[in-house]
């Protein structure tokens, strides 16, 4: 039985949304109670909990449901925030990364499957690569000097993104974001988030969140 104190996160390893929230959570040290979900058999508490049935879903525990990425990112900061990521969020570029440039990486990944022109896609997701590094290239990360708030947002969408063909992404002048990404992923705390872990079901035993980074 979870306690009173423990927030419940239904996530997906792989998705960059539950990706970001697993972020914020582990760098504000927040203990949760990980669920599993596995996307083509959703458990019915999942439903329960918020009917979009998309993950990440964060139960709090007053029982307040946030199921948007964000908000479980600045819920979690809102309760420690030790690397002062809150200081360093810039919306306009997080809407843009949520907004064009993920529909620009869903056609741009999906391209086979649905028949459209991977190319002219991937050149649109491009066009937002080179405001990264443009960014990059004048202070180290996206928002400042030190990580912060919209490199863990963006981060996962990045990857994403470059992970369809890494040897394009590596020949393109983007060498400021490559270190970036390269070092993001290398990280502790990118490392703490990715755990593996089976599916969750109703009676299995507790699998807790509880990164030490």
């Amino acid at each position: 039985m979870t306690e009173a104190a423990d927030p419940i996160l239904y996530s997906f390893r792989r998705c960059p949304y539950a990706m970001r929230a697993r972020l914020a959570l582990a760098i504000a040290g927040t203990r949760c109670e990980l669920r599993e979900v596995r996307l083509r058999d959703k458990p019915p508490s999942l439903l329960e909990a918020s009917p979009k049935a998309t993950v990440p879903v964060m139960v709090a525990p007053d029982g307040a449901v946030l199921d948007e990425s964000l908000d479980i990112m600045r819920w979690a900061l809102a309760q420690n925030d030790p690397e002062d990521w809150l200081a360093r969020e810039d919306a306009g570029l997080i809407a843009t990364c949520d907004g064009p440039f993920k529909r620009s990486l869903d056609r741009y990944k999906y391209a086979e499957r649905d028949g459209t022109d991977a190319l002219a896609f991937r050149a649109e997701g491009a066009a937002f690569l080179e405001t990264l590094d443009a960014r990059l290239a004048g202070q180290g990360q996206l928002a400042g000097p030190a990580r912060g708030f919209a490199d863990a947002a963006i981060l996962p969408f990045v990857r994403q993104f470059v992970a369809v063909d890494r040897g394009w992404f590596d020949a393109q002048p983007l060498a400021h974001l490559r270190t970036w990404l390269d070092e993001h992923l290398a990280s502790e705390l990118f490392d703490a988030i990715m755990l593996r872990v089976e599916p969750w079901a109703e009676g299995e035993p507790t699998v807790w969140f509880a990164p030490s980074v």
